[in-house]
């Protein structure tokens, strides 16, 4: 359950992975001194040992936060993932031990965009190709197969964060947007959407997809839908590896009825940069691969870094959960003067009215109390005076929906 209170200096941060240091400074000027920086990734029994005490952790990609490892870490009580992805870390595991989750869905926006942007012009230009035979000594100077953006169309495929900023930075270079969202959304600038993702793929030069990793989307563009692309149009994928059927890519590649392809995700990947990379795509010349790099610049970086140690800090201090991904999201206000107790319970009937009854009947006065549940979990905040904090947690903590209960003064 943890200690009643834990001032600043006792709270022990670990980040693993070389997270960008700006997290470090974001911990230090907040006054939390016991921070442990370390720059590769950790696994097995050292994870294990290096988690135990431990009440923040941060990690990127290559880092697995099992359930072994979560019933390890004794002190947990926050997980803050400096990255895009989640799916390193056991959510309902997590969830389960009361442990919110960070993450940074939106601090790479502009790099991947840019990304993608490069590589709209270099997949109208019939670049990949040229550079692929560069390398083999071959000379191929010609305009065969090589267009400018303007006057062209771009599909844009999920138009959130990425999408939206893309089609934006596309239509400043002349090019006609199109997009397609399975949710009502308002075009930026001249972009038009399509109505339905057949009619775009028949209408675009470019293809981009933006969309997470759902049932909807895994191989949504299978042999089926690619087909469905306008011959001779280029597909980029800088979203979800599961959203491409890459052997399917292959065949119409293959045949020239597509004339490029950039990918910087896929099914499986690497777990280090020392393992080798596979993928049916290795040896196409009209293909651009990247290793998952669209949201690798020192900006990016340094913009995630700074938002999820924020976010972890907040939390501490605060009590605040907004945007966890595992968790009910509560946005607190500061609670000068009073001391701040965080519930956090099994969501079900009648644990609001039982935490109500112990102040009731003992006559504490509660300041401000904040709710919020999810399926799984109910969240309560109760600010009240510094007299009652002790005797109020030791009652709640007793209620048998319970899963941790702290005060923040």
């Amino acid at each position: 359950m943890g200690k009643t209170s834990l001032s600043r200096d006792l709270i022990r941060v670990l980040l693993l992975e070389g997270v960008h240091p700006g997290a470090v400074d974001v911990f230090h000027d907040a006054g939390y001194a016991s921070v442990e920086f370390v720059k590769t990734a950790v696994a097995g029994e050292e994870l294990l040992e290096r988690i135990r005490g431990v009440h923040f952790v941060g990690i990127r990609s290559r880092t697995q936060l099992t359930e072994e490892v979560l019933a390890a870490a004794d002190k947990l009580i926050g997980i803050g993932c400096f990255c895009i992805g989640t799916d390193q870390v056991d959510l309902m595991g997590a969830a389960r031990r009361g442990i919110p989750v960070f993450n940074a869905p939106f601090s790479n926006t502009r790099s991947v965009a840019e990304l993608v942007l490069a590589e709209i012009i270099f997949l109208m230009r019939g670049i990949p190709a040229r550079v692929a035979a560069a390398h083999r000594g071959e000379w191929r100077k010609s305009a065969n197969a090589s267009h400018e953006v303007r006057g062209k169309t771009l599909g844009v495929v999920g138009y959130g964060h990425i999408g939206s900023q893309l089609s934006v930075l596309a239509e400043s270079l002349g090019m006609r947007v199109l997009y397609f969202d399975i949710g009502d959304k308002l075009g930026l600038g001249n972009a038009e959407s399509a109505g339905s993702l057949d009619a775009l793929l028949a209408s675009s030069d470019v293809v981009t997809l933006h969309v997470p990793d759902t049932p909807e989307t895994r191989y949504m563009m299978d042999a089926q839908t690619i087909a469905k692309m306008r011959d001779g149009a280029s597909l980029i994928n800088a979203s979800r590896g599961s959203v491409v059927d890459l052997d399917a890519l292959r065949s119409e590649l293959d045949s020239g009825r597509l004339s490029g392809a950039a990918i910087d995700v896929y099914p499986t990947e690497p777990r280090s940069n020392d393992e080798a990379f596979q993928s049916p795509l290795i040896g196409c010349d009209s293909v651009i691969l990247t290793p998952h790099v669209g949201g690798s610049t020192h900006e990016a970086q340094a913009n995630i870094g700074v938002e999820v140690a924020h976010k972890l800090v907040r939390y501490s201090d605060n009590g605040s959960t907004a945007t966890a991904v595992n968790f009910p999201q509560v946005t607190l206000p500061s609670h000068e003067g009073r001391h701040r107790l965080l519930h956090i319970h099994r969501n079900e009937p009648g644990v609001l009215a039982a935490m109500n009854a112990v102040f009731a009947d003992n006559g504490i006065n509660v300041s401000a109390q904040y709710l919020q549940t999810s399926d799984a979990l109910g969240y309560v905040v109760i600010d009240l005076d510094e007299a009652w904090s002790s005797f109020a947690l030791e009652q709640l903590r007793a209620l048998d929906a319970t899963i941790r209960c702290r005060v923040l003064h």
